[in-house]
């Protein structure tokens, strides 16, 4: 059987097929462009590919509720031209088979539990830090889902003393998003994060807003793994950092040997790599087969 995945994020859409093995057969990637050029490039892709279901995990906010007028839409997003886009229904048109929809990050965290870094488990929070910030949650098994779904990359964070950075988010200014995505490292320092050594001052000051944020869903959501995946997490000395600084935030607090003396194995990257993200749409696509009606 092949599943079509979909990560819909505000930088690049990723368009995949793979199997029930969360194995990948094929993937193309593309920039994010107005929505009527992407998602006919998306429909271009799966089409006459024989697919069976597509999963769709997608940048935010959306509306998850199947009920809603708005089900299966980008609602509230800063994505210029994206707002109230309907993603789900647009494709759905074209393609008459199951959708699996949630946010990109909760595809992310399903997918580490169904093949990654916290397989076997069924609590874990997944992080991805990037062009934005995205919290997704898996708990008793199942993907977090409420009122809308979480959006924990904009809660707003306790500031590190020397930093006076105001803050890029449109929305919150110096939540998490607005301290510490990408497009904040450059607009603090001028230059990408790329491009800054491992010794700079930069580092100090993101680990101390990620671990911030991190020590928040250990004490809220007690996940049995925390993934933090996305392109600043490249950055391989700053894992190192965070791990240091909630150890020091928890002061203690938490006896659980998965942070006293396993640390290094508990805040942890993607196992599945920079596929993290079609594995979720997959797992999505798998799921919304197996619910289809008989």
């Amino acid at each position: 059987m092949r599943i079509g995945a979909i990560e819909a994020g505000g930088t690049k859409f990723v368009c995949g097929i793979g199997n029930e093995q969360g194995e990948i057969e094929d993937w193309c990637s593309f920039p994010t462009e107005p929505p009527d050029t992407t998602l006919a490039k998306v429909i271009d892709y799966f089409r006459n590919k024989d697919i069976a279901a597509i999963g769709i995990g997608s940048f935010g906010p959306i509306d998850l509720q199947p009920g809603s007028p708005t089900y299966g839409y980008i609602t509230t997003t800063p994505k210029p031209g994206w707002e109230n886009c309907n993603v789900v229904g647009t494709l759905n048109s074209e393609f008459a088979i199951p959708f699996g929809w949630d946010t990109d990050v909760n595809a992310a965290a399903l997918g580490e539990v169904t093949w990654g870094a916290a397989q076997g488990m069924d609590n874990c929070v997944y992080y991805t830090i990037g062009t934005g910030v995205g919290v997704g949650l898996v708990a008793g098994g199942k993907r977090v889902h409420g009122l809308l779904h979480p959006e924990g990359g904009h809660i707003r964070t306790r500031r590190h003393p020397e930093d006076h950075f105001a803050g890029l988010c449109p929305y919150h200014g110096d939540c998490l998003e607005g301290m510490a995505a990408g497009p904040a490292i450059q607009a603090r320092w001028q230059r990408p994060g790329s491009e800054l050594p491992a010794d700079h001052s930069a580092w100090e000051i993101e680990s101390f807003y990620i671990a911030e944020s991190v020590t928040t869903a250990i004490l809220l959501h007690s996940p049995q793994k925390v993934i933090l995946g996305g392109g600043v997490m490249q950055q391989h000395h700053l894992l190192p950092m965070i791990r240091e600084r909630v150890v020091q935030n928890l002061n203690g607090y938490l006896n659980a040997a998965q942070i006293t003396q396993h640390i290094d194995q508990y805040i942890v990257q993607p196992g599945l790599g920079q596929h993290a993200g079609l594995c979720g749409a997959l797992a999505l696509g798998l799921e919304a087969f197996s619910n289809k009606p008989c």
